[in-house]
Order: structure tokens, then C-alpha cells, then sequence
């Protein structure tokens, strides 16, 4: 299973903005720099996080992004829900882990198992386990 790079660049920036951040606006043109992401990429992803209250905005001069609640309080699939139509391991799943073959598939419960493991391991990881674990290898 492959995520895609909107999973993947959200949980990246949102990492770089926990680290970086401290309780202060970030402009989304430095975790563009800090990432390498593109900048447009990245308001497109904001927009959804904003949505989806995982960041909070502030404009003006100093104006910039920062988490709506703390890092210890959201998780990694709720990012990855954020930004994403579905998580599921193959594309004959609907998004509520139902078959959405003509009749039900012989593979479906493991399809569906997978589903649910890849879904717990993402629940069981905060924001703030990945900003710690970034903190250690910068400071390395």
C-alpha cells in the first residue's frame, strides 16, 4: 500500500510546524523551504487542515499557521483523514471496509484485516511522537 504524496507532505509539514512552531504562527513559505515542498502544494494542504481543524491560521504581519489543539492530541490518521478521500488498503474496499465487488471476494477479510492494522498503527502515533523523534536526529 502506498499512501500519497498529500498524506505524505501533510504529516511532514505538520511535523516540521510542531517543531519549528513553539506556539508561534509559522508561515507556510518556510515549512515550503524546510520541507521542499512546493508552496502552492502546501496551501492546498493547509486549506484542508484548516478545515479540518488540525491548524489554525492568522494573517497579517508574523501571521502564519499554528496547530489548533496540541501535538499530543492529534494523530496521525486523523492528518492522513484530513487530507485524503479514503484509507484502504485496495481499491475494491469502500471507505467503511465493505467489499465493493459484484459479490463478496474470497480475499476481502484479509484486505479488511490489513485495513484495520494499517488504521490502528496510524491512530497509535501522535504529532508529538513524530516531533520528538525529529527533534532527536536534528539533534544528531
Amino acid at each position: 500500500m502506498r499512501l500519497s504524496t498529500k498524506a505524505q507532505y501533510a504529516v511532514r509539514a505538520l511535523v516540521s510546524l510542531a517543531i519549528n512552531g513553539d506556539g508561534t504562527p509559522v508561515s507556510i513559505k518556510s515549512i515550503s523551504a524546510w520541507e521542499n515542498i512546493s508552496l502552492t502544494y502546501l496551501e492546498q494542504l493547509f486549506v484542508k487542515l484548516r478545515r479540518g481543524e488540525i491548524v489554525q491560521s492568522s494573517r497579517g504581519p508574523g501571521g502564519g499557521y499554528v496547530l489548533a489543539r496540541p501535538a499530543a492530541d492529534i494523530r496521525v490518521d486523523q492528518i492522513i483523514d484530513t487530507v485524503e478521500e479514503t484509507l484502504v488498503p485496495v481499491s475494491c474496499m469502500d471507505e467503511d471496509g465493505t467489499c465493493g465487488c459484484d459479490s463478496q471476494c474470497v480475499t476481502h477479510a484479509i484486505w479488511q484485516g490489513l485495513g484495520e492494522q494499517i488504521r490502528t498503527f496510524l491512530a497509535s502515533k501522535t504529532l508529538e511522537d513524530l516531533a520528538v523523534e525529529g527533534r532527536k536526529r536534528l539533534d544528531r
